[in-house]
């Protein structure tokens, strides 16, 4: 049965390097076929460049899925479409450069990917959610054998309600966005594996992957300031996922987290 490894954010410097430095490994441990991983934050904490996105795929990722800071870095718009295996979030306005959706294929068996973006407490503009998801399952159901969706939102009720939409629809629906891993991973009636939120490859010692001390003096003074990327306590994230090709639904679900 095909195995789906998913990352959570990578922020930072620190992130992106751990990552690099054990996928290839990790991936073997698992017996992973598949490697995901949201990267929206992998350059200086906030956005991507295609520079991180070739180390990211050289070092053994296969997909890479992005967020509500997709556009934070200069020129990235003039770099995504040249990224093949990059996908953009799929609600985002037409207009956007960049891919909708990736299809990944492993041994025959293929393996749709894609984001939406919430619209709760994100201030990128953006589609439904929930129609779009459905949109894209339609448009992908001749072309894949099994289909994951990641739920880039801030607010869990819409990550959860989106899981239950497509419970028995799509493999996996796992939240990203909030950088903090949840407890709630499970496979759902219909046989969607679901996760509110796979948490961040980054550093823990940190508030989201940030310096505490300038995140607490914000907190504490109101002043605005820089957030710097922090640098300790650095851990993988994320889920490992296993789906029945015959059906295109999850066998298991299991979280993942690895230490430095």
């Amino acid at each position: 049965m095909p195995k789906i490894l998913f990352l959570g954010d990578i922020v930072g410097r620190p992130g992106r390097t751990f990552v690099i430095e054990r996928i290839a490994s990790l991936r073997e441990e698992l017996g992973a076929d598949i490697v995901i991983a949201n990267a929206e934050n992998s350059a200086g904490g906030a956005g991507m460049t295609k520079k991180i996105a070739d180390q990211l795929i050289a070092a053994g990722v296969d997909a890479i899925t992005l967020g509500d800071h997709v556009w934070d870095q200069k020129n990235f718009e003039n770099e995504i479409d040249e990224l093949e295996r990059v996908c953009r979030p799929a609600n985002l306005p037409e207009q956007n450069p960049g891919r909708t959706h990736l299809i990944v294929e492993k041994d025959g068996f293929r393996l749709g990917i894609l984001t939406v973006l919430g619209r709760n407490y994100l201030t990128l503009k953006s589609s439904c959610p929930f129609r779009m998801a459905d949109a894209k399952l339609a448009e992908l159901k001749s072309q894949c054998d099994a289909v994951f969706v990641e739920a880039h939102m801030e607010a869990t009720s819409e990550k959860i309600a989106l899981g239950w939409h497509l419970d028995g629809r799509a493999a996996a629906v796992v939240g990203t966005h909030t950088h903090v891993p949840t407890a709630d991973g499970r496979v759902l009636p219909g046989g969607t594996a679901y996760l509110s939120d796979a948490g961040m490859c980054g550093p823990y010692a940190s508030v989201l992957g940030r310096d505490v001390e300038q995140v607490v003096l914000t907190f504490l003074d109101g002043m605005k300031r820089r957030f710097p990327v922090a640098e300790d306590d650095v851990r993988i994230s994320g889920c490992l996922i296993d789906i029945d090709p015959a059906t295109g639904l999850s066998l298991s679900f299991q979280r993942v987290e690895l230490a430095k």
